[in-house]
């Protein structure tokens, strides 16, 4: 009874040894494993977007944002929407940088900041 066992986990462990590491070896990569997204303060009136493809094929990413000026006021608020469209060939970052200089003199903020990226179609 016990050779039985051992016969038949012995099998399993062969099937796996064999199986799993061609398994892996199909698996892809999901392109939000292998891409990211930074954006950091520049300056007192702006922030810089940054999208790193660590992916092996180029991407066309885009990245929207909207400016508001005056957001807590009801007569001054202003809303400016932004878009940055970006191709970005295997192993690089680039970056977009969104300002609040449109504002002048009010108060701002950065929101409503979105990203994406899919495979370049060329």
């Amino acid at each position: 009874m016990r050779s039985l066992r051992r016969a038949r986990w012995a099998s399993c462990a062969l099937a796996l040894t064999i199986c799993l590491p061609a398994a892996l070896a199909d698996h892809k990569r999901s392109l939000a494993e292998c891409t990211s997204f930074d954006q950091r303060d520049k300056g007192d009136d702006s922030v810089s977007f940054t999208i790193v493809n660590a992916c092996t094929i180029p991407l066309d990413c885009k990245i929207d944002w909207q400016v508001v000026c005056a957001p807590h006021s009801k007569t001054r608020r202003a809303v400016h929407p932004n878009t940055q469209k970006l191709t970005l060939v295997d192993g690089t970052r680039q970056t977009a940088e969104a300002s609040a200089a449109v504002c002048g003199d009010d108060d701002w903020t950065i929101d409503a900041v979105e990203w994406g990226c899919e495979p370049n179609k060329d």
